[in-house]
């Protein structure tokens, strides 16, 4: 499964469990660690708990992939999930608008807000 595609599906599965504000940013030309980030806010510690797991679960099924590292979703705040070449981050309300990564990776013509 190549970047895009897995973003798309990863942003597909957040909306499937009712995340809110869902972002995919094409980050390829800005850094060598990943191509996309995936962005995402659910509304409470367990709704972020719960929208990781449903990544993951999708991403099992669909394409027999599991992150390489994960971090977070235990605590509700701001989880990630690291597929290589996608990294999802889920964040409860309040800390996506304190780190704000939209704002510090998007160049104007790189971000792309996800509705299914």
């Amino acid at each position: 499964m190549e970047g895009r595609e897995l973003a798309l599906a990863c942003a597909k599965a957040l909306s499937e469990k009712k995340a809110q504000d869902i972002v995919i940013l094409d980050v390829q030309e800005q850094t060598v660690v990943c191509s996309y980030f995936v962005i995402a806010s659910g509304r409470s510690t367990t709704q972020v708990h719960a929208l990781g797991e449903a990544v993951e679960e999708k991403l099992e099924k669909i394409a027999d992939l599991s992150p390489v590292r994960k971090e977070g979703l235990r605590e509700g705040r701001w989880g990630v999930l690291d597929y290589g070449d996608v990294i999802v981050h889920i964040f409860n309300e309040e800390s996506r608008l304190y780190y704000y990564l939209e704002r510090l990776w998007d160049s104007g013509r790189n971000i792309e807000h996800f509705e299914d």
